[in-house]
């Protein structure tokens, strides 16, 4: 899990056309559960933009996330090692 800090990690979604979202769902419970899912399609680029921000651009869509970038590095090394 990332951690270590109380920033606020955003993320936004951007979809080409309504066509490639799968569902979104707004729940009524009392936790108000939101779920978005959608197909970003063949990604065409990973980057990170101004530097806290990781962007994943596909051919349907851009997903977007505020992540620093050390904490996804030290997770992606973390997750190398551990043997499946």
């Amino acid at each position: 899990m990332l951690g270590g800090g109380k920033l606020d990690h955003t993320f936004s979604v951007e979809m080409e056309s309504k066509s490639h979202v799968k569902s979104i769902s707004i729940s009524d419970e009392a936790y108000d559960r939101v779920l978005f899912e959608g197909n970003l399609g063949e990604l065409l680029e990973i980057s990170f933009e101004e530097g806290n921000v990781l962007e994943l651009v596909g051919v349907n869509g851009v997903l977007r996330v505020s992540v620093v970038e050390a904490q996804l590095r030290k997770a992606l090394g973390e997750a190398s090692q551990v043997e499946p």
